[in-house]
């Protein structure tokens, strides 16, 4: 075999590392309106993301309200490919709401750490940290955030294996 045939067979052998993407969506939707006045592009983050990598799962977690606008948002994420959980939209009596997905999303990312490289994570909270300090010390992940750097915790940034800053290049 020649060199060159060589080269080829081992580049078109060579598999593209598996991942899972799990998006804080309230997290991402508040830091970069709050940050740059415009939405995230989760269009263009997918298809960038697929490109290098095979992915194994999309979550989007998101608050379900009852308004067309939600519903098509939801509907489009989905037809980008994401699979979007929804938990209940609560009003205490005090006007203050509760809908994270902290929980939610641990528990799925603990699930998916043992059959994928890497876990992708969008969101800026802190409570993430030891979560990614875990499937990098048990499993072994390349962890990957992305979060409006301005936003996001400190101790996410350094749990991660790669913090990539959401800007406006990342926006519609």
């Amino acid at each position: 075999m020649t060199i060159t045939a060589l080269a080829t067979k081992s580049f078109t052998t060579q598999s593209l590392t598996t991942a899972a993407i799990f998006v804080d969506v309230q997290n991402i939707y508040y830091t970069t309106r709050d940050t740059f006045g415009r939405p995230f592009n989760y269009r263009q983050f997918y298809a960038s993301v697929a490109k290098e990598r095979q992915m194994s799962q999309a979550n989007a977690y998101a608050i379900a309200r009852n308004d067309d606008g939600q519903h098509k948002f939801q509907s489009a994420l989905r037809h980008i490919g994401f699979d979007v959980k929804l938990k209940p939209f609560i009003e205490r009596s005090d006007g203050s709401a509760k809908g994270d997905w902290d929980v939610g999303i641990t528990i799925d990312v603990l699930e998916a750490a043992p059959h994928v490289e890497e876990i992708i994570l969008l969101s800026g909270d802190g409570d993430f940290a030891l979560l990614l300090d875990k499937v990098t010390e048990k499993y072994g992940c390349k962890t990957t955030v992305y979060g409006v750097e301005a936003l996001t915790a400190n101790s996410l940034i350094q749990s991660a294996s790669e913090f990539i800053p959401i800007n406006k290049t990342w926006l519609i």
